[in-house]
């Protein structure tokens, strides 16, 4: 199965549950009247929302490359996961302004045992479905699916305290606890949303992933050969899965084409041992400078002009600089 498939597999299992969990919660509220159910009510009609999005997601960036979009399909999943934050923010609105409305009008809650053993049910269920999803989406780099985990495991958290605040209710019988536990709940909720929507924002606008940036060069750093003068010009754009990496790299200049293709080769093998196939990489080759030569390490070179005096380690800062690294790079 590939991960495309497995997936949309996973999306559709939290589709099918976020429906009948609906229900479940639905008829909880019905027979309690609680206003704490009803915000989980709330953000379960979000959840079938979402997730009826996120698998439209997946099945359109799974669809392969065309002649309209080179790059694939895969930054729809960024706008999908940005719909899901914002309709997460809007219930979490809700559920705040319809527990300040019960604070201040109270309403008498019902069958209380009944209505926390079925939001029990709903919470343990969504729990072990959001963990399914997100490690699905982690492992096959799915922002969408890992969206959707995000979203089931923070219902499961709301489920829990909500569960605290109703056995308070059924203690003690105050109706405002009800109502106080919601609100917090609500705005946790918010939270979420806030963070799914940066997330989004932040892949549709190509914003640098300094901690995927900084594994990539270390990792090169770690295999680099002595014909890899340096390594600059190194950009990373995200396509859903998919890792676009540019990258500039130094060859020496008597090397011809054959032999600068083999280094790119071999550059673009190491990477895909990394981070699988879910890479496409794009090098352009440079030719070696004279003021390279005292950063370099080949010690076979016939046309060195200077000795060598140190070699600069490529680090997040300097690999994505435009500028060639040279002996002016080595500290004084």
């Amino acid at each position: 199965m590939t991960e495309a498939n497995d997936n949309i597999r996973v999306q559709r299992l939290v589709l099918g549950v976020g429906v009948v969990l609906f229900v479940i919660k639905v008829v909880a509220w019905y027979l309690t009247n609680s206003v704490s159910i009803l915000t989980d009510a709330l953000e379960s009609t979000v959840n079938v929302l979402s997730a009826t999005l996120g698998l439209y997601s997946l099945i359109l960036a799974a669809k392969p490359r065309d002649a309209n979009h080179p790059y694939g399909h895969g930054k729809v999943e960024f706008l999908s996961s940005a719909i899901e934050g914002t309709l997460i923010g809007v219930a979490g609105l809700l559920i705040v302004w319809e527990s300040v409305d019960r604070l201040i009008h109270p309403h008498p809650i019902g069958r209380l045992d009944i209505g926390i053993l079925l939001v029990a049910i709903a919470g343990a269920v969504n729990a072990a479905i959001g963990l399914a999803a997100l490690r699905t989406g982690r492992r096959n780099k799915s922002l969408a699916l890992e969206s959707s985990g995000h979203h089931l495991l923070s219902d499961a958290w709301s489920t829990l305290g909500l569960l605290v605040g109703l056995g308070l209710v059924f203690l003690f019988d105050k109706t405002w606890i009800d109502a106080l536990v919601a609100m917090l709940f609500g705005g946790i909720i918010l939270f979420t949303g806030y963070r799914i929507l940066r997330r989004s924002v932040a892949g549709m606008m190509d914003e640098a992933d300094d901690v995927l940036l900084h594994e990539l060069v270390s990792y090169l750093q770690s295999i680099r050969g002595e014909n890899w003068i340096d390594l600059h010009n190194l950009r990373i754009i995200k396509y859903g899965s998919v890792l676009h990496i540019d990258c500039h790299l130094t060859v020496p200049w008597y090397f011809h084409v054959r032999e600068a293709h083999a280094e790119v080769d071999a550059l673009e093998s190491a990477v895909r041992d990394k981070f699988g196939q879910r890479v496409e990489l794009f090098v352009h080759t440079d030719a070696c400078r004279p003021s390279a030569c005292a950063i370099c390490t080949k010690e076979s070179c016939g046309e060195r002009q200077e000795p060598f005096r140190g070699r600069v380690s490529w680090s997040l800062e300097n690999s994505v600089s435009t500028e060639r690294h040279s002996g002016r790079s080595l500290p004084d």
